[in-house]
């Protein structure tokens, strides 16, 4: 699946729902499929600043591509970096770091946030394209 074709499928996910409610309860159930995210990796050098809650974020680079895996203390927070890392896990740098990020805009995601999950949400996006930028530079 191409990274617009992923990003087309949470938008065409997230209008199945009328109503913000049931689209928070699509996150929560999004953030319990994560993969487990060991305890010895939820280190300071991981976690996202600027997010309320903690969320770790890990990375690693394999044949070109960025894997990511995270966790949260939070179930919606869980949900939201469930849901960045369902689009650009095994993408290229280049990819996700010329990415608008946009399909974040077009499911409401932003907006229907509180501030500070807002903000929080913010920082994982600044965080998961710091991480491109820097690969892309490394390699």
């Amino acid at each position: 699946m191409t990274l617009s074709e992923a990003k087309q499928a949470v938008v065409e996910d997230f209008s199945m729902f009328d109503e913000w409610l049931d689209k928070y309860e699509y996150l929560i159930e999004l953030g319990k499929k994560l993969d487990v995210f060991p305890e010895s990796s939820k280190t300071e050098d991981k976690l996202i600043k600027g997010c309320q809650s903690r969320v770790w974020l890990d990375s690693k680079e394999e044949e070109g591509k960025i894997f990511f895996k995270a966790d949260s203390d939070a179930i919606i927070t869980k949900g939201i970096i469930s849901l960045l890392i369902g689009v650009y896990s095994g993408r290229s740098a280049e990819e996700i770091a010329d990415d608008d990020f946009a399909w974040i805009e077009e499911i409401g995601l932003r907006e229907n946030l509180s501030p500070t999950r807002s903000n929080g949400l913010a920082s994982m996006i600044e965080t998961i394209k710091k991480k491109a930028d820097s690969s892309r530079n490394n390699g």
